[in-house]
């Protein structure tokens, strides 16, 4: 089927100021989402916050239903967490860990979660094995069953890296998490929203995601993905009353869902918005999202390569929305700057981001470009046009 694009511009506000190539740093919220965030905050002005939440508690509760209907899992699966990082901590920080137990990653993990690591490593004694890439710039799957042993307890990789197209292979991971016995945490911010997502295919036993990149949601809103059969092996490291009873002086129990990883005090507005914002992605197909995405960023990907000095630096066999490439002789930081005086959005993506892949390709940054279904073929001739007059 051919996603209506055209209807999705109109349901977007921000297509007629912007040009907006930032759909993985944050992308257009459609004009339900927005009414649906704005609408709680005035309803929370008019007749009070815990008014407002009991009154719209069908809409609060509705983004569970929806997430995972997103994910294919159970809604007794999925916590609500302020974003995307939180998320992932909640998961990992939750893992027994101790001296001499392995936490295997890829090159291109995120730099949130490589501190964590660091982090948890320095406590416990607890060891990071990075698995190299295969030839296609992926987490190698060969080198990932080679390194499995009893020690290690953890498998966290990012399934798309923040610096470029990559879609690493979660799904053999998973195969081989399984086969194992090994938890298996994904971090799906980037490809929530932008391809088709399932947690039983994926076979991941956590997976963290955000609202406000492809989903089209508000920022600082997120979730959580706990498979129903390994929560009871995970202690949040904190607990408040969301998360557990206080059942007498000196007795508490934790929740037995995965809302045992949850705050009490959430963004009802936001909630709302989420919830709104993923039966609105659904309602497009999450295929037929991809087709449209990766179409797109193909084309992108062709126009770079005709401009005199740009390098598009996209690793991976298989490739999505995120676009990252490079200008001879310019700072990325600049470009940006100069586009943006242009109204077309992108981002930068640092190493920072990205260490152990960016210092192997020798980048201190990149450019990236990241389109979504609501882009247009006219809008990727224009950056292209615009970006040649540049360099």
């Amino acid at each position: 089927m051919t996603l209506d694009w055209q209807g999705a511009r109109q349901d977007t506000p921000g297509c007629e100021t912007v040009l907006h190539f930032n759909n993985a740093g944050a992308a257009l919220m459609p004009k339900s989402v927005l009414a649906a965030v704005v609408g709680h905050l005035q309803l929370e002005a008019q007749i009070g916050g815990y008014e407002a939440a009991a009154q719209q508690f069908e809409a609060v509760e509705r983004v569970y239903d929806a997430v995972a209907t997103l994910l294919g899992c159970q809604r007794q699966e999925v916590a609500m967490i302020e974003n995307a990082t939180r998320a992932w901590d909640m998961g990992f920080y939750s893992v027994p860990l101790g001296k001499g137990d392995r936490i295997l990653t890829g090159v291109s993990e995120y730099g949130s979660n490589f501190i964590a690591f660091l982090q948890v490593a320095r406590k416990t004694g607890a060891m990071i094995e990075v698995i190299p890439n295969d030839e296609f710039g992926q987490i190698s799957i060969a080198g990932l069953r080679q390194a499995i042993d009893e020690r290690v307890k953890l498998i966290a990789i990012t399934h798309v890296p923040t610096n470029g197209g990559l879609v690493n292979p979660a799904v053999e991971v998973g195969k081989l998490a399984k086969e194992a016995g090994i938890l298996y945490l994904l971090d799906a911010c980037q490809s929530v929203g932008q391809m088709p997502i399932h947690v039983h295919e994926i076979g991941c036993d956590m997976l963290s995601a955000t609202g406000r990149k492809y989903l089209r949601g508000p920022r600082g809103t997120g979730f959580l993905y706990v498979r129903e059969g390994v929560i009871w092996q995970l202690e949040p490291p904190f607990l408040d009353m969301q998360a557990a009873e206080w059942v007498s002086r000196d007795t508490f129990k934790i929740r037995s869902d995965a809302r045992r990883f949850e705050n009490w005090e959430t963004n009802y507005a936001g909630k709302i918005g989420l919830g709104v914002a993923v039966d609105y992605a659904l309602s497009w197909g999450l295929a037929a999202i991809e087709r449209r995405i990766c179409v797109l960023a193909e084309r992108l990907r062709d126009q770079l390569k005709d401009i005199n000095g740009v390098k598009v630096q996209d690793l991976g066999q298989q490739k999505c929305g995120i676009v990252s490439f490079t200008v001879e002789g310019k700072e990325p930081s600049e470009i940006k700057r100069l586009l943006s005086q242009e109204k077309i959005n992108i981002s930068v993506s640092s190493a920072q981001g990205t260490r152990l892949d960016m210092d192997a390709r020798g980048f201190t940054s990149v450019l990236r470009a990241s389109v979504h279904y609501y882009n247009t073929e006219a809008e990727v001739e224009r950056f292209c046009r615009t970006l040649a007059s540049l360099v």
